[in-house]
């Protein structure tokens, strides 16, 4: 988890901090540091997770769902840890995703437990069983997951002693303790951030941790005969370089002369090669990322992979994608879990997200956010390429406009079609009935809906029976004869950010959401997004697309292109070869035709390409530009 610029919270690394232009500053760390202090011994966690139930039924999303959507569609947690401050939000961050005997569990910072699927799609929420024991009273920060034989393990961050969990039946939520108490790790203060990687080849087992804009990461060795206590001391292994990974730089887009933070390993093996994940350079930015290692052992040495960061989405409506996890699901495809920047209410509202993940024949680790807030297919097989999972479901409806039954203050109907999570629609109550009509202009096929629902002075500050969400999604094509075409009316379960996949194509112009239920005392929705295809021609590919690398900073491009009318947007892919652009910036279409990529590596050579995208499909991809 990162450490924020304004204020620290639960999952950070503790510090003594000065202040410097209002903003603080990590210098070193100190084990009683009163922002760490108020996550280690919260009792009013107590209070809070006596009201976190387990949602037992089925997600009520159409049966045969195919596709997903990110950010996830999972019932995130209100948070109580700056009630103090009269400040309620809830979110996901930090994720790891653990595929355990053939089904799923995804482990989220301060959640009161974790998440069940058996496809990827369908969450289900898990309360934990530890009787007689007691589960962490402040819950678990970044957590440590890993499945090995038919056991799943589970450790927190800490910098006290802790249990070691271990469960045969996660979707039980029955835990015993593995190790009861686990102390510090000699040779460093933490584990922070921790990963626990198994060695299959050898047998050995592994810890990973760090989260700091000081320290590194660190590694040691587990005794496997003892209970998974520490041989021997932590050894340094990797650090940040921001002064020749220009990614790694702080700040939005990269544009801060803030100390970046490094944190949130994670370790995978793949053809004798270890493979290091890390991410930087701080959550509460839209450049938050993962980056690799490549070693040959798990201790290191460990060498930069050239295409870093391997997962990065800085463009869009979800951005960031930093801090998570990569595992295989049950064909044998990879992905890469990462933590979205939403920040409404407070710099650490987060969310979940997910890429499609592979291994070059390189060797080379890489995540696809190429549309990464679209939908995509759920593979049934290994894919072969990419691209495949992408539905070919355009965005229909950036910038549309928009009418309300009602509207508070500035908070106008408009808002839910700019694509910005930190922009909302509050409607003038939160009675049943209120409604928002979007006009797509035109008649359209509609595939899938997305609903994303903002805390707007909520007062909630923990999840229990009464947060839930009711809706119903109507479509229509002159705007007088409606059909419902989703119902979400009996549904008691929370859906914050609701994924809606049509059971079949809908010929439509207009598209309704009526209001039933919302725990919150406010009714407000940051954007509804609707996905199909608008029946027309796809755009052309812009003209005039040039690269220049900055002469005083190679980190820095300059990228430059014609517009195309039209359009909605255009994606600039970027890696390290022609056949290696596996990286994409997106980019709004109402925006100047300009990008200036601070994220590159000094001494690495790049190509760079250009498509455009409107509500019809996508242009073909320029010829990539080389830049030495």
């Amino acid at each position: 988890m990162s450490a924020s610029t304004e204020q620290r919270q639960c999952c950070e690394w503790p510090a003594h901090v000065r202040h410097q232009s209002g903003r603080r500053i990590v210098v070193s760390r100190a084990r009683n540091f009163d922002a760490f202090a108020t996550c280690s011994f919260i009792t009013r966690w107590l209070l809070a997770v006596l009201f976190l139930t387990v949602v037992s039924q089925a997600p009520a999303q159409f049966p045969g769902q195919k596709t997903y959507c990110n950010p996830l569609d999972i019932d995130y947690k209100y948070n109580f840890e700056q009630k103090a401050r009269g400040i309620s939000y809830r979110a996901g961050a930090d994720p790891v995703i653990v595929n355990h005997k053939g089904e799923y569990f995804l482990f989220v910072t301060i959640s009161g437990g974790w998440w069940h699927s058996k496809d990827l799609v369908n969450w289900r929420f898990v309360k934990p069983d530890v009787a007689p024991h007691q589960w962490p009273k402040e819950d678990m920060c970044a957590p440590a997951a890993l499945s090995v034989g038919d056991k799943l393990y589970l450790f927190q961050s800490t910098f006290e002693r802790r249990p070691i969990w271990v469960t045969s039946t996660p979707a039980t939520g029955r835990l015993e303790q593995f190790n009861p108490l686990l102390p510090q790790v000699p040779g460093a203060q933490g584990p922070w951030d921790p990963a626990i990687f198994h060695d299959d080849d050898t047998d050995r087992w592994f810890m990973y941790f760090g989260s700091s804009n000081v320290y590194p990461i660190y590694g040691i060795e587990l005794d496997s005969t003892n209970r998974l206590t520490y041989l021997g001391n932590s050894i340094e292994l990797i650090k940040l370089h921001p002064d020749q990974h220009g990614w790694e730089r702080f700040g939005p887009n990269h544009t801060s002369t803030i100390t970046p933070f490094m944190e949130g390993a994670w370790m995978n093996k793949h053809n004798g090669k270890y493979y290091l994940q890390y991410g930087a350079p701080g959550t509460e930015y839209n450049v938050y990322a993962n980056g690799t290692y490549i070693g040959d052992g798990p201790l290191g040495p460990f060498t930069y992979a050239p295409n870093n960061p391997i997962s990065y989405k800085p463009g869009g409506f979800v951005t960031g994608a930093g801090h998570g996890n990569t595992f295989a699901d049950n064909f044998g495809n990879y992905w890469n879990t990462g933590t979205p920047w939403w920040a409404v209410n407070f710099d650490f509202e987060r969310r979940i997200a997910m890429f499609p993940t592979a291994f070059d024949g390189d060797g080379l680790l890489f995540a696809d956010t190429r549309f990464g807030d679209f939908p995509h297919y759920m593979p049934t097989k290994k894919w072969q390429n990419k691209d495949e999972l992408f539905t070919g479901w355009m965005l229909l409806s950036y910038r549309k406009p928009v009418t309300s039954s009602s509207y508070r203050d500035v908070f106008a109907a408009a808002n839910v079609t700019d694509e910005n999570p930190r922009s909302f629609w509050v409607a003038g109550s939160n009675k049943p009935g209120e409604w928002l009509i979007l006009d797509l202009g035109h008649a359209c096929e509609v595939r899938a809906v997305q609903v994303n629902f903002t805390d707007y002075k909520s007062g909630i500050y923990a999840s229990d029976e009464r947060v839930y969400t009711q809706f119903k999604l109507h479509a229509s094509l002159d705007g007088k004869s409606w059909s419902v075409v989703a119902d979400l009316t009996n549904e008691k379960r929370d859906r914050p950010n609701a994924y809606i996949e049509l059971p079949q194509a809908v010929k439509a112009r207009y598209v309704k959401y009526e209001h039933v239920y919302v725990a919150s005392p406010n009714l407000a929705i940051s954007d509804l997004r609707v996905f199909g295809n608008g029946g027309g021609e796809a755009p052309r590919t812009p003209a005039n697309f040039q690269v220049r690398r900055d002469g005083n900073d190679p980190r820095n491009a300059f990228i430059t292109w014609e517009d195309v009318r039209g359009t909605v947007g255009y994606n600039i892919l970027w890696g390290i070869r022609d056949d290696k652009l596996y990286q994409t910036y997106q980019v709004f279409a109402d925006q100047r035709p300009v990008l200036e990529l601070r994220a590159l590596t000094i001494g690495q050579r790049y190509s760079l390409a250009i498509e455009t995208f409107n509500e019809n499909g996508v242009s073909k991809l320029s010829k990539p530009v080389r830049i030495e």
